[in-house]
């Protein structure tokens, strides 16, 4: 009898369908390995340890993938920062960091009966939360360069490198919308805008994906409207504000090919997000065709024992609402034992794993041999490299997107003993994707008396401030700890960028967080004794080694910031003034009359007043990363225009929340004893040059809402003596019909226009179905009968508009109704 000639099973044929491997191999699995595929138990630096020899997989990641035959995704294999307690002594640099990646994914295949590989999971937050890792400007900062295309360049670079180290998947904060400043998380927002916050998370997506790595968006959904600003806290949003409001960033990035999507801690109409089969199944996936994974928060569905009072049956709930990965859940582990209860039916779990098999097979995770996967990666960052090369542009510290995975003469990543140190950081260029994005952010929210751009013969300088010396403050939350030396602090770039011979005095003058005041006079006499005083305040997101850390990693404020934090998870503020001892400097040096630059280096927006000098300026430096420094350096000496625009409203106080610019239009006319106007609006920002708008103009003044297609273009004129890089806004105000009561205004376009000192030209905006569109009675995007203004200008309060009318029925708006989600290969 001839033995039959041995032919792989389908699911490891690459030439086979997905949809076919996947249900091959899910035939296949065993109800403990279908379970095992939808967790994500283990911390990733359990995973690892260092030993004499190098670095090694430990018993806890080998008896955690033999409990359930293999292993779904593992999280954090790289991430180095206080709550994990990983550093440069103990930790993956960017040496082993593939290494070990290789490690991991060699023990799952080969050592499971399925061989199925694993997921690696890693946070992205602003760049790669790792040793040697990128870091970028936060979140707010990409907001305010309104420049999705820089922030694509920007991922692609950071994902390059997640990549290069064996990575798949990224964890990216892109969904919350701030509505309340006071939350400590507001820096890992774009903005207060849907519009804004759609077109960077379809930035963020296409980035990343360019480079080989899916990106999961967190959080979905409404996260940033909680109540008082207070973190994790409870939501009071009611459908229509959740779509007009929450849910566009979201849609854009689906209809991008998101890889996944992680359901926010929050809860909506009383139930948790985790558990929330109206987001998660009924609009996610029926509505929007979402075919990617969800993906609990941390321990989120441990959480939902509070309301089952078992953990099988929180379990069984989250399964049903449509999780298909946890977080460092317990609960999600007894799935099967919610199969035999009854709990939930086998379908459901079957659809979870099949969905996380479908990403593993559209990463080609079947495909590459561990090695190669890095290898691979290698030459995909090396054409990335080269490509950057071409256009004169290359990479500097924290900036990079050179893969720095030294490999021997087999491909094969060499590893590292103790003692070793890994390649030491290149040196700085100015023209790399995060630097350019500090740059584009720095914001010049006022400017009295002329005072910028500094001159070339200023001779005394004062650099004052909590922040003016340190490059912590810079980097924001979720950073990993960084190299001696690495980073620019703002008085180093200024010591840099002035004039030779340029006196430059320094002095913090006061802590960053408390009332000691002890350092204020001296301060103040550097500052009478300068010719302009540089006052760096502002806030941090840096945590330390003494930082006390819920179990999800968020800091635990108890009666005070922690470790001198004043932003970042958990740290939430009732009072958005600057402390004590901030408040005071600024005072006293105001009161020098030498003139003032105040330079915020903050993750959200403070209400300061302006100095009370009669010569004065006021920039925001949203947490502009290692090289901000040199970037706020830059617009300081002009050697950069001031770029930025805010894509929040700044408080005059606390007190007058909420401010956002586009709530709704009921002619509130105010407090009587402050305007409930912002201090500075959404959209405001001031460059060196002066511009002048003419009024919009419409091709046509009537459409009808099955056909809604114009044209709207405006001139704008560089009246000034400097180059103008005018961001130039699209709102859209309805004035009648609809079937809501309409908003004051929403932005719906953005143009940059780069115009010369003395010349016009002229911002075109092709409208359509999605300008004009609003959600309907249903909930979808429709466009409605009634008569809008088309407004343009340079900020949400300094528009010029011009009538339209809209006749006929609604018609929808189409747009993001549809996705497969993940990346393709």
């Amino acid at each position: 009898m001839t033995t039959p000639p041995y032919r792989e099973p389908l699911y490891r044929d690459p030439s086979a369908p997905v949809a076919d491997r996947v249900r091959d191999l899910l035939g296949r699995m065993t109800s403990t390995e279908k379970v095992g595929q939808v967790n994500q138990r283990l911390y990733g630096w359990h995973a690892y340890e260092r030993t004499p020899d190098g670095h090694r997989l430990t018993d806890t990641f080998r008896d955690e993938v033999n409990t359930f035959g293999g292993m779904g995704a593992l999280y954090g294999l790289q991430r180095a920062d206080p709550w994990s307690g990983v550093g440069f002594e103990d930790g993956l640099d960017a040496r082993d960091g593939a290494r070990m990646a290789e490690a991991v994914q060699r023990h799952v295949r080969e050592d499971t009966r399925l061989g199925i590989p694993v997921l690696l999971v890693e946070e992205m937050p602003h760049g790669h939360q790792a040793l040697d890792g990128t870091v970028l400007p936060v979140n707010l900062a990409v907001g305010a360069t309104w420049d999705p295309p820089l922030y694509a360049e920007a991922v692609a670079g950071a994902a390059a490198e997640l990549r290069a180290r064996g990575a798949h998947l990224a964890l990216v904060s892109a969904l919350d919308v701030v509505r309340d400043p006071r939350w400590g998380r507001t820096e890992e927002c774009f903005t207060e805008d849907p519009y804004l916050a759609a077109r960077m998370t379809e930035a963020l997506v296409e980035g990343a994906r360019a480079s080989g790595i899916g990106v999961v968006l967190k959080h979905f959904a409404g996260q940033g409207a909680s109540v008082g600003g207070r973190n994790s806290a409870a939501t009071e949003l009611g459908a229509r504000e959740l779509h007009e409001i929450h849910l566009a960033a979201a849609r854009a990035g689906v209809s991008a090919g998101a890889a996944g999507v992680m359901a926010a801690y929050n809860e909506f109409d009383g139930l948790p997000c985790v558990a929330n089969r109206y987001l998660l199944t009924e609009l996610l996936r029926d509505r929007w065709g979402f075919g990617g994974v969800v993906m609990a928060d941390g321990g989120a569905i441990d959480r939902l024992v509070r309301l089952t009072g078992d953990p099988v049956a929180a379990a069984a709930r989250a399964l049903d609402a449509g999780c298909d990965l946890s977080l460092w859940d317990a609960s999600f582990a007894r799935l099967a034992e919610a199969l035999d209860r009854g709990l939930v039916a086998e379908e459901r779990l079957d659809a979870a794993v099949s969905r996380v098999l479908s990403l593993k097979f559209r990463l080609g995770l079947f495909e590459d041999e561990p090695s190669g996967a890095v290898e691979s990666s290698r030459v995909r960052v090396g054409s990335a490299l080269k490509r950057q090369a071409d256009e004169g542009s290359s990479a500097g510290p924290g900036d990079r997107l050179r893969p720095s995975v030294p490999t021997g003469p087999d491909g094969v990543t060499e590893g590292v003993g103790p003692g070793d140190e890994a390649d030491p950081v290149g040196p700085a260029d100015p023209v790399g994707p995060g630097e350019r994005i500090a740059r584009a952010s720095v914001t010049l929210l006022g400017h009295e008396g002329d005072v910028l751009p500094l001159s070339p013969g200023t001779r005394r300088i004062a650099v004052l401030g909590p922040n003016a010396d340190a490059v912590a403050p810079l980097l924001g939350d979720y950073t990993a700890p960084q190299r001696p030396g690495t980073g620019v602090s703002v008085l180093q770039g200024i010591r840099a960028a002035a004039s030779p011979g340029t006196e430059i005095a320094h002095a913090e003058g006061c802590a960053l967080v408390g009332d000691d005041v002890s350092g204020v006079a001296s301060a103040a006499a550097l500052a009478a004794a300068a010719e302009v005083a540089v006052l760096v305040l502002g806030g941090s997101s840096a945590r330390a080694g003494d930082t006390v850390f819920d179990s999800n990693g968020a800091a635990l404020t108890g009666s005070g910031p922690p470790s001198g934090m004043t932003c970042g998870e958990g740290v939430d503020l009732a009072d958005l003034s600057l402390p004590t001892g901030q408040r005071a400097l600024l005072d006293a040096v105001s009161a020098t009359g030498t003139p003032v630059v105040v330079v915020l280096v903050q993750g959200r927006p403070h209400a300061v007043p302006a100095p009370r000098s009669g010569a004065w300026a006021l920039l925001s430096a949203w947490y502009p990363g290692p090289l901000g420094g040199r970037a706020v350096a830059d617009v300081l000496f002009g050697n950069a225009e001031p770029r930025g625009r805010l894509p929040v409203s700044v408080p005059r106080s606390a007190a007058h929340l909420p401010v956002f610019y586009n709530g709704k239009d009921h002619r509130y006319r105010g407090y009587v004893d402050q305007s409930a106007e912002a201090e500075y609006a959404f959209g405001h920002g001031l460059s060196y040059t002066t511009v002048v708008y003419g009024a919009p103009r419409l091709s046509r003044d009537r459409v009808t809402a099955d056909a809604p297609r114009l044209v709207c273009r405006v001139a704008v004129r560089n009246t000034g003596a400097r180059p103008a890089h005018e961001t130039v806004q699209l709102y859209v105000r309805r004035l009648s019909g609809g079937t809501a009561w309409p908003r004051v205004r929403e932005l719906r376009g953005f143009v940059a226009l780069d115009i010369a000192p003395g010349t016009e030209t002229e911002a075109e905006f092709e409208i359509g179905p999605d300008t004009l569109a609003s959600v309907g009675p249903d909930h979808e995007r429709v466009v409605e009968a009634g008569v809008v203004t088309l407004e343009t200008g340079p900020a949400s309060d300094r528009t010029q508009g011009v009538r339209l009318e809209i006749d006929g029925g609604a018609r929808s708006a189409g747009g993001a109704e549809s996705a497969a989600g993940g990346p393709a290969r």
